[in-house]
């Protein structure tokens, strides 16, 4: 499986030439799971351009360049997310879909925990052009069963917990530099070892066109808290196998997940 980290800007057709470039690279390493960064269609625009960007879920240019590259590489694709129609039309979903080697979309999640801050007088508010979705996803696939994540639910440990016995968690991220510096990894790790799961986490990674820098950091992380891989910054793979007899060794040595009581 593999994490690809890209510094998306505002244009969309080089975002997925470069998306193309590092997926085909993964391929070619020997992934069959491959996830994207968060919004690496579109990153650094104004909230009009993302606006101006979405999809319905189902059709447009987007989840046709998704369909077509999980197909040609005959792999599992993760898109990080993307923005996609929701019910008000003024607002989005960041939205993350799952297409399978066929090219078909067999899981969608809409990113429930939005991001939100003041400090003095610097303020950003993520439901202000973002609606906020409802449903927890896991789905069962040939590497278990997978949790889907967006980047600021990393922080709700509930949201992993009440999806039962996961085996991956998949984390797309735009973390800001701080907040990364500070919490990524501490996070990923500990939502690994308290589900004991693989933790696959691709990121945005670097200053994008706008002047936002983002924390990158992508990474794999086995069920007993292990980093197995991990690019700090720019664009590139990060890689690792997600090996099974690796899981019912850690759950059987501590079985953790068998004693839980509420």
């Amino acid at each position: 499986m593999a994490a690809v980290q890209m510094i998306s800007g505002p244009d969309v057709a080089e975002n997925l030439r470069t998306a193309a470039y590092w997926v085909a690279a993964a391929a070619a390493q020997g992934a069959q799971l491959v996830t994207l960064p968060e919004y690496f269609p579109i990153i650094g625009a104004a909230d009009s351009a993302r606006l101006a960007a979405r999809e319905t879920y189902g059709s447009g240019p987007i989840q046709d360049w998704l369909a077509a590259t999980a197909q040609a590489h005959g792999l599992w694709l993760v898109a990080g997310s993307l923005p996609l129609f929701g019910d008000a039309p003024e607002k989005m979903r960041n939205s993350c879909l799952l297409f399978d080697p066929d090219g078909a979309c067999v899981a969608r999640y809409d990113k429930i925990h939005l991001f939100a801050f003041r400090q003095g007088m610097e303020a950003y508010d993520e439901a202000a052009v973002i609606e906020a979705g409802t449903q927890a996803v896991a789905v069962t696939t040939p590497f278990g069963r997978l949790a889907l994540s967006i980047c600021y639910d990393l922080r709700f440990p509930e949201l992993y917990r009440g999806l039962g016995e996961i085996d991956l968690i998949v984390m797309p991220a735009a973390f800001t530099e701080i907040t990364g510096r500070a919490h990524w990894e501490i996070l990923l790790r500990a939502r690994a070892i308290e589900n004991q799961c693989y933790l696959l986490a691709s990121g945005q990674g670097g200053r994008h066109a706008n002047g936002r820098l983002t924390h990158g950091n992508s990474m794999i992380i086995d069920p007993w808290g292990e980093v197995l891989d991990r690019k700090l910054k720019g664009p590139g793979v990060v890689l690792a196998e997600l090996d099974h007899a690796r899981l019912n060794h850690v759950r059987g040595k501590l079985p953790a997940l068998a004693h839980r009581k509420l």
